[in-house]
């Protein structure tokens, strides 16, 4: 093997090694990111160094993501965790032509409407931010700690469903690690399954 063919090589072993170390895993640095919200701000992981980060990736045309926001559900956690001081943010990592592609303007329609309270809905059209993160549902959900510790990634809930009646019988994934998180506990379980429409990349 040339030289030539040699270095390219190495180049593409360390590009893999790189992407590979950058995908998320609990108890392990969450993958840093930048992405424009729908307001057109740049928005990065950076910029909320010292607080707890929970990211939402969504498909308002999704059965799954319509059962927690028709019920109100996913709102009031918005609404009780930003209250907290946590930052919440909504992603859309649908593809342009593909269900549930919004513009910034549409996506803030759609928020309003629904009475969402995400601190910043990150428009993710190239797919770049989710595939960072490995998300593959909507909804899919991320707690990241104050430290930048990515702490939890799975489901919303323990009940793989689209029926709203099912949503209090089911262990909320989400205010259960956020409560161990507040007692200065270990998250009981850090990784799940999430469940619900594909992301649309």
């Amino acid at each position: 093997m040339g030289y030539l063919n040699k270095l390219i090589l190495t180049v593409l072993c360390l590009s893999v090694s790189v992407l590979a170390s950058a995908l998320a895993s609990v108890d392990q640095a969450a993958p840093k990111f930048s992405a424009t919200d729908s307001n057109g701000a740049k928005i990065s992981l950076d910029q909320f160094a010292g607080k707890t980060v929970i990211l939402e990736w969504t498909n308002h045309e999704c059965p799954f993501v319509k059962k927690h926001y028709k019920s109100g559900n996913m709102q009031a956690l918005q609404k009780k965790y930003t209250a907290e001081g946590v930052v919440w943010l909504s992603v859309i990592s649908s593809a342009k032509g593909k269900q549930g592609h919004l513009s910034g303007e549409k996506a803030n329609s759609v928020s309003v409407s629904s009475g969402g309270h995400a601190s910043h809905i990150l428009l993710d059209e190239s797919g770049e931010l989710g595939k960072l993160y490995g998300a593959k549902t909507t909804p899919h959900m991320y707690i990241i700690d104050g430290k930048g510790m990515l702490r939890y990634m799975g489901a919303i809930d323990s009940i793989r469903s689209t029926d709203a009646d099912d949503i209090p019988e089911s262990t909320n994934y989400v205010t259960q690690a956020m409560s161990e998180l507040a007692a200065g506990k270990s998250v009981s379980e850090q990784v799940t399954a999430a469940y619900g429409c594909s992301v649309k990349y």
